[in-house]
Protein backbone atom coordinates (compact mmCIF):
# COMPACT_ATOMS: atom_id res chain seq x y z
CA UNK A 1 0.00 0.00 0.00
CA UNK A 2 1.05 3.95 -0.95
CA UNK A 3 1.76 5.58 2.34
CA UNK A 4 -0.72 8.37 2.32
CA UNK A 5 2.12 11.33 2.01
CA UNK A 6 2.46 10.05 -1.20
CA UNK A 7 0.85 11.92 -4.14
CA UNK A 8 -0.93 9.65 -6.29
CA UNK A 9 0.39 7.09 -9.10
CA UNK A 10 3.99 8.05 -6.75
CA UNK A 11 5.84 4.86 -5.14
CA UNK A 12 7.75 4.90 -1.76
CA UNK A 13 11.61 6.25 -2.79
CA UNK A 14 14.85 5.18 -0.33
CA UNK A 15 14.75 8.41 1.97
CA UNK A 16 17.81 11.24 1.28
CA UNK A 17 21.28 10.62 2.69
CA UNK A 18 24.44 12.59 3.26
CA UNK A 19 26.31 10.78 0.88
CA UNK A 20 27.34 13.92 -2.01
CA UNK A 21 28.01 16.35 1.10
CA UNK A 22 30.25 14.00 2.55
CA UNK A 23 31.74 13.36 -0.42
CA UNK A 24 32.40 17.16 -0.97
CA UNK A 25 33.61 17.65 2.30
CA UNK A 26 36.14 14.94 1.84
CA UNK A 27 37.30 16.28 -1.44
CA UNK A 28 36.95 19.70 -1.44
CA UNK A 29 37.29 20.60 2.09
CA UNK A 30 34.04 22.50 2.16
CA UNK A 31 32.16 22.68 5.99
CA UNK A 32 28.66 25.11 4.62
CA UNK A 33 27.26 23.47 1.32
CA UNK A 34 24.07 24.55 0.54
CA UNK A 35 21.46 22.41 -1.48
CA UNK A 36 19.73 24.17 -4.48
CA UNK A 37 16.35 22.91 -6.19
CA UNK A 38 13.74 25.16 -8.71
CA UNK A 39 10.12 25.48 -9.17
CA UNK A 40 8.31 26.56 -11.67
CA UNK A 41 10.65 26.28 -14.94
CA UNK A 42 7.58 24.91 -17.12
CA UNK A 43 5.17 26.84 -16.35
CA UNK A 44 3.87 29.53 -18.34
CA UNK A 45 2.51 31.63 -15.79
CA UNK A 46 4.41 33.26 -12.64
CA UNK A 47 8.31 33.46 -11.85
CA UNK A 48 11.00 30.92 -11.63
CA UNK A 49 11.48 30.48 -8.12
CA UNK A 50 15.10 29.07 -6.30
CA UNK A 51 15.68 27.86 -2.94
CA UNK A 52 18.92 27.48 -1.06
CA UNK A 53 18.95 25.21 1.87
CA UNK A 54 22.02 24.63 4.44
CA UNK A 55 21.22 21.30 6.53
CA UNK A 56 24.42 19.99 8.10
CA UNK A 57 24.72 16.68 8.37
CA UNK A 58 21.63 15.94 11.02
CA UNK A 59 18.77 13.34 10.27
CA UNK A 60 16.48 14.86 8.46
CA UNK A 61 12.73 14.60 9.66
CA UNK A 62 10.27 11.69 8.28
CA UNK A 63 9.40 11.60 5.02
CA UNK A 64 11.72 14.03 3.16
CA UNK A 65 12.12 13.45 -0.30
CA UNK A 66 11.40 15.28 -3.90
CA UNK A 67 8.44 17.41 -3.56
CA UNK A 68 6.35 16.46 -6.21
CA UNK A 69 6.31 12.89 -5.12
CA UNK A 70 4.44 14.35 -1.62
CA UNK A 71 0.87 14.95 -1.34
CA UNK A 72 -0.24 18.83 -0.88
CA UNK A 73 -0.85 17.99 2.44
CA UNK A 74 2.32 16.37 3.57
CA UNK A 75 4.14 19.04 1.64
CA UNK A 76 2.69 21.98 3.43
CA UNK A 77 3.29 20.51 7.16
CA UNK A 78 6.63 19.08 5.63
CA UNK A 79 7.43 22.53 4.67
CA UNK A 80 6.69 24.30 7.76
CA UNK A 81 8.95 21.68 10.10
CA UNK A 82 11.40 21.84 7.71
CA UNK A 83 11.68 26.10 8.06
CA UNK A 84 12.92 25.57 11.69
CA UNK A 85 14.65 22.30 11.05
CA UNK A 86 17.20 23.94 8.23
CA UNK A 87 20.36 25.94 9.32
CA UNK A 88 19.42 28.18 7.09
CA UNK A 89 17.34 28.47 3.80
CA UNK A 90 16.60 31.43 1.28
CA UNK A 91 14.41 31.79 -1.81
CA UNK A 92 15.48 33.69 -5.09
CA UNK A 93 13.00 34.60 -8.00
CA UNK A 94 13.30 35.61 -11.06
CA UNK A 95 10.05 37.57 -12.90
CA UNK A 96 8.29 36.78 -15.92
CA UNK A 97 9.75 39.62 -17.20
CA UNK A 98 13.65 38.68 -16.77
CA UNK A 99 12.45 35.32 -17.84
CA UNK A 100 11.28 36.76 -21.11
CA UNK A 101 14.60 39.23 -21.09
CA UNK A 102 17.09 36.56 -20.52
CA UNK A 103 16.11 33.09 -21.21
CA UNK A 104 15.22 30.84 -18.69
CA UNK A 105 19.08 29.19 -17.91
CA UNK A 106 19.90 32.82 -17.00
CA UNK A 107 17.12 33.51 -15.53
CA UNK A 108 17.72 30.08 -13.43
CA UNK A 109 21.62 31.36 -12.43
CA UNK A 110 19.17 34.94 -11.60
CA UNK A 111 17.43 33.55 -9.40
CA UNK A 112 19.85 31.35 -7.29
CA UNK A 113 22.41 33.40 -7.15
CA UNK A 114 19.63 36.08 -5.05
CA UNK A 115 18.84 32.68 -3.28
CA UNK A 116 22.60 32.07 -2.39
CA UNK A 117 23.53 35.42 -1.84
CA UNK A 118 20.52 35.80 1.08
CA UNK A 119 21.61 33.10 3.12
CA UNK A 120 23.34 34.53 6.31
CA UNK A 121 26.30 32.26 5.46
CA UNK A 122 28.08 32.16 1.76
CA UNK A 123 28.11 28.58 0.97
CA UNK A 124 31.56 27.20 0.09
CA UNK A 125 30.29 24.36 -2.35
CA UNK A 126 26.89 24.24 -3.51
CA UNK A 127 24.38 20.15 -4.65
CA UNK A 128 22.59 21.25 -7.72
CA UNK A 129 20.10 19.35 -8.27
CA UNK A 130 20.15 17.99 -12.31
CA UNK A 131 22.25 17.65 -15.12
CA UNK A 132 22.98 20.86 -16.08
CA UNK A 133 25.56 23.18 -14.30
CA UNK A 134 23.53 26.54 -14.49
CA UNK A 135 25.33 28.60 -11.89
CA UNK A 136 28.69 28.23 -12.63
CA UNK A 137 31.97 29.96 -11.56
CA UNK A 138 32.04 31.88 -8.84
CA UNK A 139 30.64 29.03 -7.35
CA UNK A 140 32.06 25.59 -6.61
CA UNK A 141 28.90 23.26 -7.96
CA UNK A 142 28.15 19.11 -8.18
CA UNK A 143 25.36 18.64 -10.19
CA UNK A 144 23.03 15.60 -9.02
CA UNK A 145 20.52 13.89 -11.30
CA UNK A 146 17.59 13.23 -9.07
CA UNK A 147 19.22 15.45 -5.99
CA UNK A 148 15.81 16.37 -5.16
CA UNK A 149 15.08 12.90 -3.96
CA UNK A 150 19.01 11.72 -3.18
CA UNK A 151 20.23 14.80 -1.04
CA UNK A 152 19.14 15.81 1.86
CA UNK A 153 20.00 19.70 1.61
CA UNK A 154 18.55 19.75 -1.90
CA UNK A 155 15.35 17.72 -1.14
CA UNK A 156 14.60 20.24 1.56
CA UNK A 157 15.02 23.01 -0.98
CA UNK A 158 12.44 21.39 -3.25
CA UNK A 159 9.96 21.04 -0.85
CA UNK A 160 10.43 24.51 0.68
CA UNK A 161 10.69 26.14 -2.81
CA UNK A 162 7.62 24.04 -3.92
CA UNK A 163 5.40 25.26 -1.38
CA UNK A 164 6.34 29.12 -1.13
CA UNK A 165 6.07 29.33 -4.49
CA UNK A 166 2.46 27.78 -5.09
CA UNK A 167 1.45 30.21 -1.71
CA UNK A 168 2.74 33.12 -3.89
CA UNK A 169 0.97 31.75 -7.02
CA UNK A 170 -2.07 31.82 -4.96
CA UNK A 171 -1.88 35.18 -3.38
CA UNK A 172 -1.48 36.85 -6.93
CA UNK A 173 -4.06 34.57 -8.83
CA UNK A 174 -6.64 36.29 -6.73
CA UNK A 175 -6.64 39.14 -8.95
CA UNK A 176 -6.88 36.46 -12.18
CA UNK A 177 -9.38 34.13 -10.80
CA UNK A 178 -10.64 32.56 -14.20
CA UNK A 179 -6.64 31.44 -14.41
CA UNK A 180 -7.07 28.73 -11.13
CA UNK A 181 -3.46 29.76 -10.14
CA UNK A 182 -4.34 28.54 -6.50
CA UNK A 183 -4.48 25.08 -8.30
CA UNK A 184 -2.31 25.12 -10.96
CA UNK A 185 0.73 27.52 -9.87
CA UNK A 186 0.66 29.01 -13.46
CA UNK A 187 1.00 25.70 -15.07
CA UNK A 188 -1.19 24.60 -18.16
CA UNK A 189 -3.95 23.28 -16.85
CA UNK A 190 -7.35 22.88 -18.70
CA UNK A 191 -8.37 25.54 -16.73
CA UNK A 192 -5.33 27.58 -17.33
CA UNK A 193 -5.59 26.83 -20.65
CA UNK A 194 -9.18 27.75 -21.53
CA UNK A 195 -8.74 31.54 -19.50
CA UNK A 196 -5.55 32.27 -21.83
CA UNK A 197 -8.32 31.41 -25.02
CA UNK A 198 -10.79 33.37 -23.67
CA UNK A 199 -9.14 36.55 -21.82
CA UNK A 200 -5.70 36.70 -22.83
CA UNK A 201 -2.36 36.25 -21.09
CA UNK A 202 -2.22 38.30 -17.42
CA UNK A 203 0.89 40.37 -16.66
CA UNK A 204 2.19 37.28 -14.54
CA UNK A 205 2.73 35.30 -17.93
CA UNK A 206 5.77 34.65 -19.71
CA UNK A 207 4.95 36.29 -23.19
CA UNK A 208 8.09 34.91 -24.96
CA UNK A 209 6.87 31.55 -24.81
CA UNK A 210 5.75 29.14 -27.71
CA UNK A 211 2.26 28.51 -26.07
CA UNK A 212 1.53 32.01 -27.69
CA UNK A 213 1.95 30.72 -30.96
CA UNK A 214 -1.40 28.68 -30.78
CA UNK A 215 -3.60 31.67 -29.53
CA UNK A 216 -3.72 33.77 -33.01
CA UNK A 217 -6.28 36.38 -30.92
CA UNK A 218 -3.43 36.76 -28.43
CA UNK A 219 -0.22 36.09 -30.53
CA UNK A 220 0.70 39.65 -31.71
CA UNK A 221 1.67 40.12 -27.90
CA UNK A 222 4.42 37.40 -27.99
CA UNK A 223 7.80 38.65 -27.30
CA UNK A 224 10.75 37.73 -29.38
CA UNK A 225 14.32 38.20 -27.86
CA UNK A 226 17.33 39.05 -29.61
CA UNK A 227 19.94 36.44 -29.91
CA UNK A 228 23.08 38.84 -31.00
CA UNK A 229 25.38 35.48 -30.91
CA UNK A 230 23.05 33.63 -33.21
CA UNK A 231 22.20 30.88 -30.93
CA UNK A 232 18.91 29.41 -31.28
CA UNK A 233 16.08 30.59 -27.99
CA UNK A 234 15.86 28.39 -25.38
CA UNK A 235 12.68 26.35 -24.94
CA UNK A 236 13.66 23.92 -22.54
CA UNK A 237 10.80 23.93 -19.84
CA UNK A 238 8.28 24.67 -22.30
CA UNK A 239 5.29 23.08 -22.57
CA UNK A 240 3.28 23.06 -25.59
CA UNK A 241 -1.12 24.10 -25.85
CA UNK A 242 -2.50 21.40 -27.23
CA UNK A 243 -6.73 22.05 -27.59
Amino acid sequence: MIPAAYAKGAMPYEPPTHTVERSLRATTGAKVIAGVDEVGRGAWAGPVTVCAAITGLRRPPEGLTDSKLLTLKRRTELARTLQSWVTAYALGHASPEEIDALGMTAALRLAACRALDALPVRPEAVILDGKHDYLGAPWRVRTVIKGDRSCVAVAAASVIAKVQRDKMMAELGIDHAHFGFADNAGYPSPVHKAALAEWGPTPLHRLSWAYLDALPQWRHLKKVRSWADGNVPEIEGQLGFDF
